[in-house]
């Protein structure tokens, strides 16, 4: 009896503990809980602000803009949608298209074949060619201007699709080869086994069984690589020279937008600028929304196997 009415008093100051430590828990999982989003909601107005101020300017007046960054257009018009592409927004952004239709097909398709060899087969000389692709992603576009120009030069390749294609390829290859190669690595290794069983080739069994299997990691790579691609503004200076008589030829969209500040800031047309500038955002914008879960579970999907 003794035994049980001091175990008693004993395991109510256990149980008071207990509960004061859950309280002083769950204050401090709130206090950083308001701390995340609030540098979370931070982050976001930093962000949504600029677009903001852009997509409105391209609904404005000049003097609308002069006077007020922030104030909601008097009246809403395209009209500078329409200036900013008879302009040459148009041209710029055609050819932005036709070299990233060849250049992320390209990285797609190389990079999940390379992933794909090495992650899942064993041969000579593996790792050796893995690392160089790691070494690839760590070597910065700046060091490479110069040959990078003389030798594009020597191919007869300067101010064409095709060579600013293969820059892009062999530039973003290195990333898309890491990330795929470890994505790769966590796929069962009993269905593509049952593959061979059933009789596929290497081929077939990489088109049509890994690769559906691996898709939320192959939109994950490719939407970094529209952004990255889309973006670029050093190659494209460097390997799309302008050609006389005509603004538009063999250009990007990040080169057409530094021309259209450069032309229209004698011009004082700020909304047609605003207007170009609103252009190039909405594609790789709306790319990004219809794929976002698709990128968060590639994401996610490699941790979680």
């Amino acid at each position: 009896m003794t035994t049980k009415t001091e175990s008693l008093p004993q395991a109510g100051l256990l149980r008071r503990r207990t509960a004061e430590r859950r309280q002083n828990f769950g204050e401090e999982g709130r206090v950083l809980n308001v701390f995340s989003h609030g540098i979370l909601a931070l982050w976001a107005f930093m962000i949504i602000f600029p677009l903001l101020w852009v997509v409105l300017g391209s609904f404005k007046t000049n003097a609308e803009i002069g006077s007020s960054a922030w104030a909601w257009p008097m009246q809403w018009s395209f009209d500078a949608f329409g200036r900013a592409w008879s302009k040459g927004i148009g041209g710029y952004f055609a050819n932005t298209l036709v070299v990233l239709a060849m250049s992320v097909t390209g990285t797609m398709l190389l990079g999940a074949m390379a992933a794909y060899v090495l992650a899942r087969y064993e041969f000579r000389g593996n790792r050796v060619v893995y690392y160089c692709f790691v070494a690839g992603a760590m070597f910065p576009v700046y060091l490479a201007l110069v040959p990078l120009f003389f030798q594009v030069n020597k191919l007869h390749m300067l101010n064409s699709y095709t060579g600013l294609a293969l820059v892009y390829i062999a530039f973003s290859l290195p990333f898309t080869v890491f990330f795929l190669h470890a994505f790769f690595r966590t796929l069962p290794s009993a269905v593509h086994e049952a593959a061979f069983v059933d009789g596929c080739s290497h081929t077939r069994a990489f088109f049509q069984i890994m690769m559906p299997m691996a898709k939320p990691g192959l939109i994950s790579v490719g939407i970094f690589n529209i952004l990255g691609q889309w973006n670029q503004y050093l190659l494209p200076v460097v390997l799309m020279q302008r050609q006389r008589g005509d603004s538009a030829a063999h250009q990007m969209l990040t080169q057409g937008l530094v021309n259209l500040l450069a032309e229209q800031g004698a011009a004082g047309d700020s909304p047609a600028l605003f207007a170009g500038m609103t252009i190039a955002m909405l594609p790789v914008l709306a790319v990004y929304l219809s794929f976002q879960r698709q990128v968060q579970t590639g994401l996610t999907s490699g941790t979680l196997k």
